[in-house]
């Protein structure tokens, strides 16, 4: 049977009120007192009701993280990398993580209003944010607390943390420039993501500083996932003109990319070279493996954990804004061993 406050009270011969209170570290009850009612406690095998406790106080002691994606790519090593990052920070500082998928549109604002009004979360970590994001403005309009991992167009008025990703493209562009390299393709993510304009802009500068333009049938739409990667690649690589270089905006196409390449028996790093970005884990095991722009999701998750957890404790009363510099990871995928660029 589950040990209550009222067993401990009539254990130690005092009141309820008093065990209460010194179980919960009032200063109102003596150091004696509170030793006794504590070493009794434990003694008995006393578990507190953390439910009761956070509805008494007012905060749920969770945060929230609702994937802007549809169920099935909930295994998607990104968001893996990045889960884990939030989910092992908020355990250390006794915090819970509620994760849930929803494609994006609509039900993502519905998601975020059930879960405000129904007191689930104190408060949430926003991930792939668009040019124009409704979940943040929606945020913002109800004052409620949350991080987000990136910026956004037209709203950067938040906490945030975001990788450089025109600096990353940047560092590709002169990598591949400086092969030789000027029949160059891209697969690109969904123009609404707002990183998505920042690696596209950093890509078409650097190649431009080497006097290299990407010609625009050269240049395709995916959705962030391996298929896509592949789909694209295999129209690419047929083309009786097609590219020497496939540049992916994330690691997942890329090794789609890949797959494609080797299936029209093309050797990759020889007769086409793949570039991805992100330095998942995978990328590094890949077959070749896979020169990529390495951003710390893992450090990421963790840092807009504790930002948005003093966020919700009122310990920062100003923006929190941090922006990482990747560094290019360049794997045999482009015909070089392993070696790290230097930031």
């Amino acid at each position: 049977m589950k040990v209550t406050i009222k067993d401990i009270a009539k254990k130690v011969n005092r009141s309820i009120t008093t065990v209460s209170r010194a179980l919960n570290g009032y200063d109102d009850v003596s150091s004696k007192t509170k030793a006794l009612i504590i070493k009794t406690a434990q003694e008995m095998g006393y578990t507190p009701n953390t439910f009761a406790q956070r509805l008494q106080k007012q905060f749920t002691d969770t945060i929230g993280l609702i994937l802007p994606t549809f169920s099935p790519r909930f295994a998607d090593p990104y968001f893996s990398e990045l889960l884990a990052g939030i989910g092992n920070k908020a355990a250390t500082l006794d915090y819970d993580l509620l994760v849930s998928t929803r494609a994006p549109g609509e039900q993502e604002i519905e998601a975020y209003r059930k879960l405000i009004e129904g007191g689930r979360v104190d408060g949430f970590i926003v991930v792939r944010t668009r040019k124009q994001d409704a979940r943040i403005d929606y945020l913002i309009d109800r004052e409620f607390p949350f991080a987000a991992f990136g910026r956004s167009e037209k709203n950067s008025d938040y906490s945030y943390v975001e990788e450089d990703g025109y600096y990353g493209m940047q560092l590709i562009a002169e990598y591949i420039a400086g092969l030789g390299h000027k029949d160059i393709a891209v697969i690109i993510s969904d123009p609404m993501l707002n990183f998505t304009g920042e690696r596209m802009s950093g890509l078409r500068d650097g190649l431009s500083s080497h006097n290299i333009s990407l010609k625009n049938e050269f240049i395709r739409t995916g959705d962030l996932t391996q298929k896509s990667g592949y789909d694209n690649a295999l129209e690419l690589l047929k083309r009786s003109d097609r590219p020497t270089v496939i540049i992916a905006f994330n690691d997942l196409m890329a090794l789609g990319a890949m797959s494609a390449a080797q299936e029209l028996s093309l050797e990759v790093g020889r007769d086409v070279l793949v570039t991805g970005f992100d330095d998942i884990p995978m990328s590094e095991h890949s077959h070749p493996p896979l020169t990529t722009v390495r951003q710390p999701v893992y450090t990421i998750g963790g840092m807009l954990c504790e930002m948005l957890i003093k966020i919700i404790k009122k310990e920062i009363t100003t923006h929190q804004q941090e922006l990482f510099k990747p560094a290019l990871v360049i794997r045999q995928s482009t015909g070089e061993v392993d070696s790290l660029s230097e930031e």
